[in-house]
């Protein structure tokens, strides 16, 4: 083997088409476009547009609904809850909120409140204030020892009056 030896395997390296070099070359004259107008332009083309036939988007059926009132929150389970205890991350002795949470890494941010969700064990005491939590979840964390307060869901200023 030598450097002048050293070559690609054949046809792992495609020749660029080359568009518009005459009739003889198969992508003569249009190029692969069709006609004249607006699809044969470049950057201008009716995006879902077919031609005056009804456009797939409109045929399909719309399904569901979108409630625009809509309360997202972060979920957290008690195991990640034990997991930032047994890493330091959380104070054991302090009040665990949405913004402890945010702080020590464990949310990347806390939405509309937080939601605790009973998946996993927790050994660790805490005192925890969240916007929601399953029942599993309170009883589990009484049962360590610790407490759950549920807080007011955050009033926009319209319902304040």
């Amino acid at each position: 083997m030598k450097l002048t030896e050293i070559a690609d395997n054949p046809g792992s390296r495609k020749k660029r088409m080359r568009v518009g070099r005459g009739i003889g070359s198969g992508k003569g004259k249009q190029s692969g476009r069709g006609g004249k107008g607006q699809t044969a332009r470049s950057g201008v083309r009716i995006k879902g547009f077919e031609g005056g036939q009804m456009p797939m988007h409109r045929r399909l059926p719309k399904r569901g609904f979108n409630n625009i009132f809509r309360v997202e929150f972060a979920e957290i389970n008690l195991d990640r809850l034990q997991d930032a205890v047994d890493a330091k991350k959380l104070d054991a002795g302090s009040v665990v909120n949405a913004e402890a949470l945010v702080k020590a890494g464990v949310l990347r941010r806390s939405k509309a409140g937080v939601r605790l969700l009973g998946r996993g064990e927790l050994k660790a005491k805490l005192n925890i204030e969240v916007h929601g939590a399953s029942k599993s979840a309170v009883a589990a964390v009484e049962k360590a020892g610790g407490s759950v307060k549920i807080l007011a869901p955050a009033k926009e200023e319209g319902e304040a009056a």
